[in-house]
């Protein structure tokens, strides 16, 4: 027997609306996985190439760019939501397309997977969805590919709609300190190096994480412990967790490395989790919760290392920059369910929801928006004054579709709640 995907109906009128469309659209599936069953919160087209690359010219799908679209959508999705797989809107017989989904899947998952720093479970699921619509027909066809299979084979799967899918889901929080410093190499204009190096340096912080201590309204509870209030539509649970780390201890093996300089990353970030009602444990709400922690770090340190990489590369200084702010917008008809965006100081709300829009397809007001999580921070005349080296920069113009750009800040020792600082020093 396939898996079932509980699909929330307004996909089913978004599918619909697809139809109307020429040619074949291709999009994202969104959702939370369970060992039980899928639930599909929400979907997505890809958005339109304005020039289409040379070795895509000759084909209807991009695969490149759809799996370039759906890494920037897995980055604006909290713990508990994923892309669960594609979607494809073919006036086409569904057995042609099952080569094209599958190549698809693969690709989609390949890529998202490559920018996770945390280690799979054995309890996670790992099988991905392939949906044919027919414009003509408004049939669909789901299938499944086990994406951790490289011989995998199509498998059917049960499509239901269903209103209200997380109108009872639970909602898990925290704040989070964060306070790591990771080496760069001596050749800094290298940005294979020094993209390693962060990466290396964020998957030691995020194997501490995994291994530190979760409460959950000030309790730890036990893995099996059952979340209550789930099953009740359209009340919204929602539960505070502290996770508290324990830093590894110095070893008299380790040794001293020479370096180019280092990235010191600094301040508090909001973290969250979206649990499904179907009897969710305390165990999947702190998986869920230490995921959604380490990728909004990483995401946001590599997209600013990225921007400086390319723009600073030549300066040797002491510099400091303000990472970007998560911003959340409900998804609406989805219950207590949303999504995020990274704002940087120089950006206004207008920017956020036209990325909200390119990237999910979502029209969204800037009233829908909560900037309330996580708040600039406060930088103090004395702060500046006792560290003449650091220079104040210009902020830079943000680059559309990636994420990157920066607000670059004087000296800053003391940080509001919920932001984040990333130090760039020359050694």
């Amino acid at each position: 027997m396939g898996r079932s995907y509980i699909v929330e109906e307004a996909v089913e009128g978004y599918l619909t609306k697809q139809c109307e469309q020429v040619g074949p659209v291709t999009g994202l599936l969104i959702g939370q996985s369970s060992t039980q069953r899928e639930f599909v919160v929400t979907a997505t087209r890809t958005p339109q190439r304005e020039k289409k690359s040379a070795a895509a010219a000759g084909n209807s799908l991009d695969k490149e760019w759809v799996t370039e679209h759906a890494r920037q959508v897995s980055r604006m999705l909290p713990g508990g939501l994923s892309v669960l797989g594609v979607f494809i809107v073919a006036d086409t017989e569904a057995k042609d397309t099952v080569t094209t989904l599958r190549q698809l899947v693969f690709a989609v998952e390949n890529l998202i997977s490559s920018e996770r720093l945390w280690n799979p479970a054995d309890d996670d699921v790992t099988d991905s969805v392939a949906l044919h619509v027919n414009p003509k027909t408004r049939k669909t066809f789901c299938r499944t590919f086990d994406v951790k299979d490289s011989k995998s084979v199509a498998k059917p799967a049960d499509w239901k709609y269903q209103s209200g899918v997380c109108s009872s889901w639970i909602t898990v929080s925290c704040c989070l300190s964060v306070d790591l410093l990771v080496p760069l190499p001596d050749n800094r204009t290298d940005t294979e190096d020094m993209d390693t190096c962060l990466k290396e340096g964020l998957k030691v912080w995020a194997h501490q994480l995994e291994g530190g201590v979760c409460l959950i309204d000030g309790k730890k509870l036990a893995d099996d412990t059952e979340l209550s209030g789930g099953q009740k539509r359209n009340v919204r649970q929602t539960y505070t967790a502290q996770l508290l780390i324990t830093p590894e201890e110095r070893r008299s093996t380790d040794v001293v490395q020479r370096c180019g300089g280092s990235v010191s990353v600094r301040g508090a970030i909001h973290s969250r989790a979206y649990l499904h009602s179907n009897k969710p444990k305390a165990k999947l709400a702190e998986k869920l919760l230490k995921r959604d922690a380490v990728s909004t770090v990483a995401t946001r340190a590599q997209i600013l290392l990225e921007e400086l990489l390319t723009s600073q590369k030549d300066k040797h200084q002491r510099e400091q920059f303000c990472l970007p702010r998560r911003v959340f917008c409900p998804v609406k008809g989805s219950g207590p369910v949303c999504v995020c965006d990274y704002r940087f100081s120089d950006e206004g709300l207008s920017e956020v929801t036209d990325r909200l829009k390119e990237m999910l397809d979502m029209d969204v007001a800037e009233k829908d928006l909560d900037t309330r999580q996580e708040t600039p921070a406060e930088v103090l005349e004395a702060d500046a004054a006792a560290e003449p080296t650091v220079e104040t920069i210009e902020a830079l113009e943000p680059k559309r579709n990636n994420y990157i750009g920066v607000a670059m800040a004087t000296a800053v020792t003391l940080l509001a709640t919920a932001v984040s600082m990333l130090y760039l020093n020359d050694v």
